[in-house]
């Protein structure tokens, strides 16, 4: 048994906490914080057939808890685990309201092809159907898979295998809570096997110079929005400003000045769009339509949505990238 054992490749978890690691007080009736990393191993019998398995409680907050700060220190966890040989892949188990944001910063500052793997629970421990150790189990299995090597970070729901730049959560409570856009699933999760329904794409990582990540602020363009929220942004020391506009990328005179102005003050802005698919571009030529907004100075997140376009921006900006240079990392 031991030699079995020894034989079977080693995956790291690491507990962040999340509705996964949540049960219901008696007393408020509400879920909160409960479970370690060692409670979700031993509500997932027979990982130990799948994988040898180490664990790391790094955390146990609430997925709105998730900051940068946090974000980085992940990082370096992550980075330790997959810089040791004895090491095939990384689980992360998370809260799935910022699972998405913590996965693409990973996606863009990670530079190993191990596989690394977020996981969550729409349904917390206190449930009959508690989804937490199905996805614990199906993130392991990938995440020790060798078809996973180089797709970069993962995230696993459902039997679901999504790539960290298109998984975006879209339910707030079904167990089917994300899903990847036009690019639809990277995977699956089988009975048997682990599958990739195409070869990896290419990859390049941002280079993380400081611990200390610039502010960067999202503002949500709407019907009748003035702008202020762009100044306000500008005035409380923003370094970059994402715009959730309309559509392709548009915006109401209001907002247009507004985002010159902080153009002119050396903001860089980024103009996403609050349509779930499709890309952003610089199309119509209405005073705030997207053509005048790139004659500004305004760029384009491509198909990123503005949680997404936000950390790149802050990746850019701290590793000082020129205008040129962060259009073509949010083309990617």
């Amino acid at each position: 048994m031991q030699a079995a054992a020894n034989a079977l490749p080693t995956c790291q978890l690491i507990a962040t906490g999340g509705t996964i690691a949540m049960k219901v007080d008696p007393g408020t009736g509400a879920a909160v914080p409960a479970l370690t990393g060692d409670d979700l191993l031993a509500a997932a019998p027979g990982l130990d057939r799948l994988a040898r398995i180490e664990l790391v409680n790094l955390s146990n907050v609430p997925s709105a808890a998730m900051d940068p700060t946090r974000w980085v220190a992940l990082k370096s966890a992550v980075e330790r685990a997959l810089r040791r040989d004895a090491i095939t892949g990384v689980v992360i188990s998370h809260g799935t309201d910022t699972l998405e944001e913590t996965a693409w910063f990973l996606d863009q500052t990670l530079q190993s092809d191990k596989p690394v793997v977020l996981v969550g629970a729409q349904r917390n421990a206190s449930e009959p159907d508690f989804d937490g150790p199905r996805n614990l189990r199906a993130g392991i299995r990938t995440s020790v898979a060798p078809a996973a090597r180089g797709h970069g970070v993962l995230v696993v729901m459902n039997d679901r295998i999504l790539a960290a730049g298109q998984a975006t959560k879209s339910h707030t409570t079904a167990v089917e809570a994300f899903e990847g856009g036009e690019a639809g699933f990277l995977g699956a999760v089988e009975a048997d096997r682990v599958v990739f329904f195409g070869p990896p794409a290419a990859r390049a990582a941002v280079a993380l110079r400081s611990a200390l990540l610039p502010r960067v602020d999202i503002v949500a363009m709407y019907a009748g929005a003035d702008g202020l929220q762009v100044d306000a942004a500008v005035q409380n020391g923003a370094k970059g400003i994402v715009i959730e506009a309309l559509g392709l990328g548009n915006v109401n005179m209001d907002m247009y000045e507004a985002i010159v102005r902080a153009i002119r003050a050396g903001v860089a802005v980024v103009v996403a769009s609050c349509v779930r698919r499709g890309r952003v571009g610089p199309l119509y030529g209405f005073p705030g339509g997207g053509h005048t907004l790139k004659e500004a100075g305004a760029l384009f997140a491509g198909r990123l949505g503005a949680r997404k376009a936000r950390i790149s921006t802050m990746l850019a900006l701290q590793a000082a990238m020129t205008p040129r240079e962060m259009q073509t990392l949010l083309d990617n």
